[in-house]
């Protein structure tokens, strides 16, 4: 079985495709950046507004603040996860060595 011929077709898609990649990784960064600011702003808003001599709405704070905690910690859990899955995918895209 022979090993698919490398066209300047193929190298010249698999360039842009990993070009766009690289852009989107980019607009990512910069939206995940974004929407940290704004949580902590509004983290900092609901600090303030919590009457912290009530009992309840210091439960209710703290459970917020705790299932908030779960809901990110597996969106990271996910972002490692698909990470990984890009790493192989662009391994798998690769050119083979030629000695």
């Amino acid at each position: 079985m022979t090993a698919p011929a490398h066209t300047p077709d193929l190298d010249r898609i698999r360039e842009h495709v990993l070009d766009r990649m690289e852009r989107g990784e980019r607009v990512t960064k910069l939206a995940i950046l974004g929407a940290a600011a704004l949580e902590l702003l509004l983290f900092v808003v609901a600090f303030r507004l919590v009457d912290w001599r009530d009992p309840v709405q210091k439960l209710l704070f703290v459970f917020s603040v705790l299932s908030y905690t779960i809901l990110a910690l597996g969106l990271i859990a996910l972002g490692g996860h698909v990470s990984r899955s890009v790493a192989r995918v662009l391994a798998a895209l690769e050119p083979p060595a030629r000695d």
